[in-house]
């Protein structure tokens, strides 16, 4: 388990630097328009809103924390 608790918040830590800086995304389809069976689509891609990296650092550490101070 404390393991567990180490690698959980080691890999938190690492997405939530990513994310802080600014390299994290994802892309959104969006209908634009229909007719009949006919379709327009706009694909965008979106930045990963910079809190969620924020809190992912907060929390991976924490985790890690927690993990090598717990007593067995």
């Amino acid at each position: 388990m404390r393991a567990g608790l180490i690698v959980v918040g080691i890999i938190l830590l690492v997405a939530g630097i990513w994310i802080t800086l600014g390299n994290g995304s994802y892309k959104e389809t969006d209908t634009k328009a229909q007719l009949g069976p006919v379709k327009i689509q706009a694909t965008e891609e979106k930045a990963i809103p910079q809190w969620i990296g924020i809190a992912g650092i907060v929390v991976g550490g924490l985790l890690a924390i927690g993990g090598f101070v717990r007593k067995n």
